[in-house]
């Protein structure tokens, strides 16, 4: 029998489940294995160079090496910031600080971080990374024998999906999914119905002594804090029931809802409501608060919402659904204390992609394409409580900027009310245009060919302004409900390709002065925007910008802001960073109050080379209680 020491001590493929001692078996830190680990050269997306191979340049200088044509390495860079991780570990690792120290002020709990982790199987299959599977990682800060050190875990989400396509006796995967955004290359192409793969690999959030993994359209996944063990799917809320028309009669949209139902529901497999992977946290009055739509709105001009708002014991607290008639689609939204806001990025259903997809021979998001029809961009101020906060105003009537945007992340927002009743909301987001999104083109994948192309995210000449890029959006309104104005300006004075707006969550909801993304330096010819390496603060009211600078050839994702005092910029920032040249990641602790400052850079930990991750998507910072 394999002793657990023995299995942790090897990389086993990852979907075979890992022994986790009980707490008193397990060893101190940091635990080591007895021999090297051998290791294969990690799975790539792809593994083939550009069809039109780049001219000669002269040696480019890099942190790491001496490159000898930079847009060679950055079409392979770019491969890499996509590859698969087969190896996990239920035993805490304490990572080696390599710069600096992690203070002995830091606060004491665990940086949780998702994103997807498999992308290529054992037949010849790859997938889009936003069907990646679902691979949880942790970073704990704990009390050491010599200070504060950090433990680091990573773990699969056990889905069923994972179940099914990962075999746990030969650690091999087949994919059997197709998942929104792929199409299956060494598998089942023709009736497949196998579309809804919930892969838990978007965003993660600790709340009420849970911690749960969501993803865009099912349920969310609780796992084990302790083990990262996946306890099973969390019904956060009831997709049996129906929302609830409340339109006047019927029209042949109802109609035409009532024939989809069967079908996405029966055939499918699609839940009766789509949960949002993005979730907002009332700090003032400490509630949780997640949205849904119905899983027919994708097809149809008719949009519905449901806004659930839980306290700490996940008791709902209140529950309100919106009928909106326009047919859009929205990854994140925001809140105030009077109102939920959602920008309506404008869809529309695409007919010949609709019966390709249908047929296995696209992937289903080929069914959509964005509809830039109209130059203006909707904003729906919906009522958190009753009518009365926004006067006489019909909530359906959207308030319309003067401006065509597709929001893609909200960093925070809020209002401002006077004595008569008048307010202003402000919503400060990442958004793009309706030129450069698109649904088949997302992080530049090609569903034919499985390749990779940089070019799609980065633009080397031309109008800048289409990249995602961090914006505030003004909306006035009069006692009444009227709109007086409704603006919008760059966020401070930058206008660099960046998303990821973070914000102190103290703050959220209410006015806050400080905001923090991921952008790009811009500074490397062959990849301009995309993928970033710098990390900007804002001041919003000084419109003043500070940076740091990961260095070439280094990429980084999203800044989590750890609180430490009372003052809103008073804390550290975490974030992950990719060294792509010599396939390493690192933890990075960064001052907030300090960022563009000399000592802004507090501690960079190392994560051992065998369990890297060069992608994530949206993480947590869970304070040990």
């Amino acid at each position: 029998m394999i002793s657990t020491t023995t299995m942790q001590a090897q990389n086993l493929p990852a979907c075979i489940p890992t022994p986790f001692p009980s707490p008193a078996a397990t060893p101190s830190f940091p635990m080591k294995p007895k021999s090297p680990i051998a290791l294969k050269p990690p799975l790539a997306i792809s593994i083939s160079t550009p069809d039109l191979a780049p001219a000669a340049s002269p040696p480019v200088k890099s942190r790491d090496r001496v490159i000898e044509n930079d847009s060679i390495a950055a079409f392979w860079d770019y491969q890499f910031l996509f590859v698969s991780q087969r190896a996990e570990t239920a035993q805490p690792i304490t990572l080696k600080v390599i710069d600096g120290q992690v203070p002995s002020d830091f606060p004491l709990g665990t940086y949780f971080l998702t994103g997807p982790g498999l992308f290529k199987d054992d037949h010849g299959s790859t997938v889009h990374p936003l069907d990646g599977h679902g691979y949880l990682r942790s970073f704990t800060v704990a009390s050491g024998g010599n200070g504060p050190e950090v433990r680091f875990m990573a773990r699969y989400v056990r889905t069923e999906a994972q179940a099914e396509e990962c075999d746990p006796v030969t650690g091999t995967w087949r994919f059997t999914h197709r998942g929104p955004f792929s199409v299956l290359r060494g598998g089942q192409r023709l009736g497949n119905t196998k579309v809804m793969k919930n892969v838990a690999n978007t965003s993660v959030l600790w709340w009420g002594g849970r911690l749960l993994c969501l993803w865009e359209g099912g349920e969310p996944y609780e796992i084990e804090t302790t083990s990262l063990d996946t306890v099973g799917k969390f019904p956060l809320i009831d997709g049996a029931d129906e929302i609830q028309d409340k339109s006047d009669g019927g029209d042949v949209w109802d109609v035409a809802a009532k024939f989809l139902k069967p079908i996405l529901r029966g055939v499918f497999k699609m839940p009766p409501r789509r949960l949002l992977s993005h979730y907002k946290i009332d700090p003032t009055r400490n509630r949780l608060i997640i949205v849904s739509c119905n899983a027919e709105d994708m097809l149809l001009p008719s949009s519905h919402f449901t806004f659930y708002e839980y306290d700490l014991d996940f008791k709902l607290i209140q529950k309100q659904e919106f009928n909106i008639p326009d047919h859009m689609m929205i990854h994140d939204w925001a809140f105030t204390d009077n109102h939920y806001v959602v920008f309506a990025n404008r869809i529309k259903l695409d007919i010949p992609g609709s019966i390709t997809a249908v047929c296995g021979l696209s992937p289903m998001i080929t069914a959509l394409s964005v509809n830039p029809s109209k130059s203006t961009s909707p904003i729906y101020l919906l009522p958190r409580f009753s009518d009365e906060v926004s006067g006489q105003r019909d909530w359906k009537v959207p308030i319309e900027l003067d401006s065509q945007l597709w929001l893609l992340h909200t960093g925070n927002a809020f209002e401002d009310r006077d004595s008569s009743g008048a307010f202003t909301v402000t919503v400060q987001a990442s958004a793009c245009s309706y030129q450069w999104f698109n649904f088949q083109k997302m992080f530049g994948y090609d569903w034919r060919s499985g390749k990779l192309d940089p070019n799609f995210m980065n633009i080397k000449e031309g109008d800048k302004s289409v990249l995602p890029h961090l914006v505030q959006i003004s909306i006035k309104m009069n006692p009444n409900g009227a709109t007086e104005k409704c603006s919008i300006e760059p966020l401070a004075t930058w206008s660099k390709a960046a998303d990821f707006p973070v914000i102190n969550q103290a703050y959220a909801g209410a006015k806050s002065k400080y905001i923090y993304a991921a952008t790009s330096s811009g500074n490397r010819q062959a990849l301009p925007d995309f993928p970033f390496d710098t990390v900007v603060k804002m001041d919003t009211e000084g419109k003043t910008i500070s940076t740091w600078f990961a260095g070439r050839r280094r990429f980084i994702g999203e800044p989590i802001f750890v609180p430490r005092g009372g003052v809103e910029d008073d804390g550290y920032l975490v974030v992950v960073e990719y060294a792509v040249s010599i396939q390493k990641c690192f933890l990075v602790i960064l001052d907030a109050s300090r960022v563009g400052e000399a000592g802004q850079l507090v501690a960079r930990l190392e994560v051992p080379k065998h369990f890297n991750f060069p992608i994530g998507f949206h993480g947590f910072w869970a304070k040990q209680v």
